[in-house]
């Protein structure tokens, strides 16, 4: 997910939940409470979030709450819905017993908290981010601090914070979060009136946004360059995604050679399940062999990119 692959997420979250539900071992699900959030999908993002605070009820998964309260940080924030997403940041925040999952949800916070209007608490989750962002000193951890920073500057020190979030995380793999600095560089310019540069940093984020698969984010950035006066067609990339995710996964592991009983024994399947999985992957990719299914992945994969 960090990496902006959500097809192979998918495909992985598919297969923990085959072998949690195999062992009788179920677990919260807070890698797909992270992965839907990312993608914007309110209604599986919101049955998640009631999933896993029911969870932290019971006593077994108490850091179920946080992790959902983070998810809804981020959907909130992708749909624009700021006092929203303050609510849930503020709780995925509160408890510093936590840090791995409130530190990454102090962003959130940040953003959410400068655009409710609530200067004073995006200011500590600044501050509070920066105590772990700044020790790091690599460019992830720079580039997001700086992309914070920017919201609550001014003039020629927001626009020096906006290049160094998009330069700085530029140099890594993390594509959804430099996608949102340029969404939110783009969103500024618009604000100050420069058309023209902020329709390259706004379109530069749609591109992204909508080929990694963040829908959400990806509506924020083509409202705002409908507002700078240019016409944007809406696209979805799961118009191209023809597989479900345990597709996906299966189709990969027989185009790496794996017999049915193979595949069957990595996700609890017997032989025979995985062969009906297969003909419908054929049906669907429009092929008839194990043979064409390198090249039918290729073209999926491409197809999903250029959406």
């Amino acid at each position: 997910m960090w990496i902006g692959d959500f097809a192979s997420a998918a495909s992985l979250i598919a297969e923990a939940d085959s072998v949690a539900a195999a062992i009788g071992s179920p677990i919260a699900p807070f890698t797909e409470l992270k992965l839907r959030s990312l993608q914007g999908k309110e209604a599986e993002t919101s049955a998640l979030i009631a999933h896993a605070i029911e969870l932290a009820a019971t006593g077994t998964q108490g850091v179920a709450a946080i992790s959902a309260h983070w998810a809804a940080a981020v959907l909130y924030n992708g749909l624009a819905r700021y006092e929203e997403a303050l609510s849930a940041a503020r709780q995925a925040t509160s408890n510093p017993f936590e840090p791995h999952v409130s530190v990454f949800a102090l962003p959130e916070l940040v953003e959410a908290a400068a655009r409710a209007g609530d200067t004073e608490l995006a200011h500590d989750a600044l501050a509070r981010l920066a105590e772990t962002t700044q020790p790091c000193g690599n460019d992830v951890a720079a580039g997001i601090e700086a992309r914070c920073r920017a919201l609550l500057s001014e003039g020629p020190a927001a626009e020096a914070c906006h290049r160094e979030a998009v330069d700085r995380l530029s140099r890594t793999r993390v594509r959804p979060e430099l996608a949102r600095a340029h969404l939110l560089y783009g969103e500024w310019l618009r604000r100050k009136n420069r058309r023209m540069n902020a329709r390259a940093q706004l379109r530069t984020a749609y591109d992204m946004l909508t080929a990694i698969g963040m829908e959400a984010f990806a509506e924020r950035a083509r409202r705002e360059l409908t507002a700078t006066g240019e016409t944007v067609r809406k696209r979805n990339v799961e118009t191209v995604t023809a597989l479900t995710a345990q597709e996906a996964y299966i189709a990969r592991l027989a185009r790496d050679g794996l017999t049915n009983p193979e595949i069957g024994a990595r996700l609890f399947l017997s032989a025979r399940t995985v062969e009906w999985h297969l003909r419908k992957i054929f049906t669907k990719l429009g092929i008839g062999s194990r043979r064409e299914l390198p090249a039918a992945l290729a073209q999926l994969r491409q197809d999903r990119q250029t959406a």
